[in-house]
């Protein structure tokens, strides 16, 4: 398979003073999976394997409930071509 991109916003039914914990051990699982992310501020985007990347989702809605939420929404967005497609040739020209 080739790189692609997912990005993942959840939104965990919590209390309100809970809602950034929850979302930081998201956050914190992404980061131990070793995968390329960039948190930004409504959503995480992440580089790689399809089929790992949609095992971190999946993951994430068990951390949310994991952490107490009684329910999770969540936004995934998939941009994935034949050929790969990276954070870096989508966003370069604004980080220079």
């Amino acid at each position: 398979m080739s790189l692609c991109n997912v990005s993942l916003q959840v939104i965990p039914t919590v209390n309100e003073d809970r809602i950034y914990p929850v979302v930081d051990k998201v956050i914190e699982y992404i980061a131990s999976k070793g995968v390329k992310y960039e948190v930004g501020a409504m959503e995480t985007t992440m580089e790689g394997e399809l089929e790992e990347l949609l095992e971190i989702v999946k993951k994430a809605q068990e951390i949310c409930t994991e952490e107490g939420a009684s329910r999770v929404v969540s936004m995934v967005k998939i941009d994935y071509k034949k050929e790969g497609v990276t954070m870096d040739e989508k966003i370069k020209k604004y980080r220079e």
